[in-house]
């Protein structure tokens, strides 16, 4: 009877406090891997539409702005794409897409003509600038064209 008395207790603490709610990427720094599209809709016959089609969505789960400045993110073979001195804004999202384009403040372009994120399994991984992991996502052929992490 007492440890059913108190784990509402320890559940309530909890939540007030927010220690059990939060992840390791958002102790980390904020920004998580939110969403990936690795296998980009239509035939893969390398076009700029069909490069953009495949992106990696990160949300910046915090209350404040992040600057993103000399961050990395990679895939297994690393191909990677840094970060200029952008920041993302508290609880937005930005997408970093494949091919070709102008960047906003929530879609980035890596410029590339070949895909990254392979369709049979990969990881998506974020790292700040000094080389410490923020947060990772991966898949294999289980997940259908993308994930949310």
């Amino acid at each position: 009877m007492r440890i059913r008395a108190a784990l509402p207790a320890i559940a309530g603490a909890a939540v007030l406090t927010g220690t059990l709610l939060s992840s390791p990427a958002e102790a980390a720094g904020g920004v998580i891997v939110y969403h990936v599209w690795f296998d980009s809709p239509g035939s893969d016959n390398r076009s700029n539409a069909s490069l953009n089609g495949e992106w990696v969505q990160i949300k910046n789960t915090s209350r404040s702005a992040i600057s993103l400045k000399g961050w990395i993110l990679k895939d297994t073979s690393s191909h990677k794409y840094v970060f200029k001195n952008i920041k993302i804004g508290a609880g937005k999202y930005m997408k970093v897409h494949t091919g070709k384009g102008t960047d906003t403040a929530s879609n980035k372009y890596q410029g590339r003509g070949a895909y990254v994120w392979n369709n049979t399994s990969d990881t998506a991984t974020l790292t700040k600038s000094t080389g410490s992991k923020v947060d990772s996502c991966s898949w294999t052929t289980r997940d259908p064209s993308d994930k949310y992490c």
